[in-house]
């Protein structure tokens, strides 16, 4: 069945009104299917370019659950269509990230609404330690806030009450420096 080039507009129109209103993107694209090698070969033969292949949720994903490939789906943009520039599309930048907000199937990941694991927890008790030279300090804290490796967090010393600022170690611990 042969659509006509103003009924195809209007439907693009119509998508992209209906994706900004709903707060997402749409990816366009195709499903990917294990394609075998002769396939591929008659879409190079046959002068049509390959498309981008991407990651996008194949289910609705909630704020908290932590991403997995399960979740996933591989597509195929259309060709001519790139993915914009802030979306996270690919397995090793998505898989066990957590999303921040609920992420629908069938739109991009854009890569504000995933942040990393938690390494400390809010209200958990973790070692703080103090490193200058040759000299360590290392004391009990509990976290006022959670963080993940990296982040500045701010944690009470158990014994003083005193609230000090720390990077999250990899290993969970807080190292605090002199202020």
């Amino acid at each position: 069945m042969m659509s006509t080039p103003g009924l195809l507009s209007a439907f693009r129109r119509t998508a992209l009104v209906l994706a900004l209103v709903t707060g997402g993107m749409p990816a366009f694209a195709q499903e990917s299917t294990n394609q075998s090698t002769s396939q591929s070969a008659t879409q190079i033969a046959s002068n049509q370019p390959v498309g981008e292949v991407v990651l996008i949720p194949n289910r609705v994903i909630y704020p908290g659950e932590t991403i997995g490939l399960t979740a996933l789906k591989q597509v195929t943009l259309i060709a001519g269509k790139h993915k914009p520039d802030a979306v996270v599309t690919r397995a090793e930048d998505l898989d066990g990230k957590i999303a921040k907000r609920t992420l629908l199937p069938g739109r991009y990941i854009p890569s504000t609404a995933i942040r990393e694991a938690w390494l400390v927890e809010q209200g958990a008790s973790v070692q703080v330690f103090f490193i200058a030279g040759g000299l360590t300090i290392s004391a009990t804290a509990v976290t006022l806030q959670p963080g993940a490796a990296g982040d500045l967090v701010k944690v009470r010393n158990i014994d003083s009450g005193k609230i000090l600022s720390g990077t999250v170690m990899a290993d969970g611990t807080i190292q605090v420096s002199a202020s």
